[in-house]
């Protein structure tokens, strides 16, 4: 990957961007850097959004076997060039190679099950419905798709929505998150190879005004996002305003609730991912750990245990295999986290682990490194216990009763993840029937859908009705036509 300008992929061909503005992007365990990108004008957004729309008629009367062919040889492709995908993830990103590796496999995934697209799009019939007459529905497709990427999977997010909505018939335009360009860009040359009608994909680089084009255009049916709750609500509510269709997923504040019986080890293990998986920068991390009863013993082994495992996380550059967490994607994001540290500690947490004073060899020593911080003494109400964060920050908050705890983490404004740790069946079925959180786990840390199961959210964690993955997102991209018949 050598550091140069990126172009957008439209109609089938690569152009460069004739916008003055653009942003260097470094890697952030070295900062040395590597892209060059434009902030694509509203004339370059609009070659794209027409390209897609005169591409559309053609391509929604490819059979769907055939289109679903195409993403057969997607998938070949991929995975042929699994690790080289992986590697660029690490370098403008900042996680781990094996985390890296993790998402890649995950997008792949997706791509394997829009493969199923001829069963995953029938329709219904019933015949007789009165005397003669029979009636059926047929899911037809749209039109043109966009995806607004985040920063923190920039391989796997716009997979959620692709490959589906080039199954389906619908043509697409993708606009990478403008910090981690790379990776779309190399999907891209990769997708170049499949030889599909030109328009039917296309690629847009560039920040907020580059969206606003996308998500303006007439020709725009519906919009996919994933990124923070403010610009997810702004989203839904500018697409409602137009009559398009919306999947605009937020942000977090997921809650681990521990029980006194939860098998310790497993349990610590699974937090430790989930605190700090990723550097803390996912929609799915563990932000609170609402430890629950009055067994004084466990609660203290519990809080020694993870914060002395924490302690010895191995900072540093992802592309080393020994590294267990990398750096912040940029320094900036570095920053925003140390701001909430000095919140916790004003507002009278007590920090038992502090980040900050995480050592670093002088060899990977950068910027964006932030170590593990822990908090202990939390309240709800504190800034610490409500903010999303995205960051290695965790905090422990005592729970009266598995009630109270399920209290706490449905008074918390989002409700994208919440977790419970124990070995009642009882108290597990009563947390995942009462808590409010689109994504439940049981004994895991990080409750990540699979591809052929909906990535769900609630309240300020999700606006639309349908979400990314599965048949959630074939219906998304498709309308339901009922047919009535009689023949004389």
């Amino acid at each position: 990957m050598e550091f140069g300008r990126i172009r957008n992929y439209i109609n089938g061909e690569w152009a460069a961007s004739t916008s003055d503005e653009v942003l260097i992007n470094h890697n952030p365990a070295t900062g040395a850097p590597i892209s060059e990108v434009p902030m694509s004008t509203a004339k370059e957004v609009d070659a794209a959004v027409r390209a897609a729309h005169a591409a559309f008629e053609e391509w929604r009367r490819v059979p769907a076997v055939t289109r679903a062919r195409y993403l057969m040889r997607f998938r070949e492709l991929l995975e042929a060039h699994y690790e080289e995908l992986s590697v660029i993830q690490t370098k403008e990103h900042g996680k781990t190679i094996d985390e890296s590796r993790g998402e890649t496999r995950r997008g792949i995934e997706n791509v394997e099950v829009a493969c199923g697209i001829p069963t995953l799009m029938m329709g219904e019939s019933l015949e007789d419905v009165a005397g003669g007459i029979d009636c059926r529905v047929m899911r037809e497709p749209l039109g043109v798709f966009a995806c607004i990427a985040p920063f923190n999977f920039p391989f796997m997010i716009p997979l959620w929505f692709m490959p589906y909505a080039l199954a389906t018939g619908n043509t697409f335009v993708v606009k990478a998150s403008e910090y981690v360009p790379n990776t779309q860009t190399r999907v891209f040359e990769i997708i170049d190879e499949l030889d599909l009608p030109p328009g039917v994909v296309n690629l847009v680089h560039g920040g907020r005004q580059t969206a606003e084009a996308l998500i303006d255009h007439s020709d725009v049916r519906g919009i996919t996002f994933v990124g923070s709750s403010p610009v997810a609500k702004q989203i839904y509510r500018r697409c409602g305003a137009m009559g398009k269709r919306v999947i605009a997923q937020g942000g977090a504040k997921n809650c681990l609730v521990v029980m006194p019986d939860a098998e310790l080890d497993p349990t610590i293990a699974a937090n430790l991912t989930s605190f700090f998986g990723s550097t803390g920068q996912r929609c799915l991390a563990g932000a609170n750990a609402l430890v629950v009863g009055q067994d004084g013993r466990f609660n203290r082994r519990y809080l020694e245990t993870l914060a002395d495992a924490a302690a010895e996380i191995k900072l540093g550059d992802g592309l080393d295999e020994t590294t267990q967490m990398g750096p912040l994607q940029a320094h900036f994001r570095k920053e925003r986290v140390m701001t909430y540290i000095d919140k916790g500690i004003a507002e009278g947490a007590d920090l038992l682990l502090d980040g900050r004073q995480h050592a670093l060899s002088t060899a990977t020593a950068g910027s964006c490194f932030l170590g593990p911080s822990i908090f202990d003494n939390v309240r709800l109400d504190m800034s610490i216990a409500q903010d999303e964060i995205f960051g290695p920050v965790a905090t422990v908050i005592r729970a009266g009763s598995l009630e109270s705890a399920i209290d706490m983490v449905n008074s918390l404004p989002y409700g994208n993840m919440a977790s419970i740790f124990t070995s009642s069946g009882k108290a597990a079925r009563t947390f995942a029937h009462g808590v409010q959180a689109g994504n439940v786990g049981v004994n895991i840390g990080v409750a990540a859908p699979m591809a052929f199961f909906p990535f769900s959210g609630m309240k300020n964690s999700f606006y639309g009705v349908l979400h990314g993955q599965g048949k959630d997102v074939v219906r998304f991209f498709t309308e339901s036509k009922v047919l009535i018949e009689r023949w004389f």
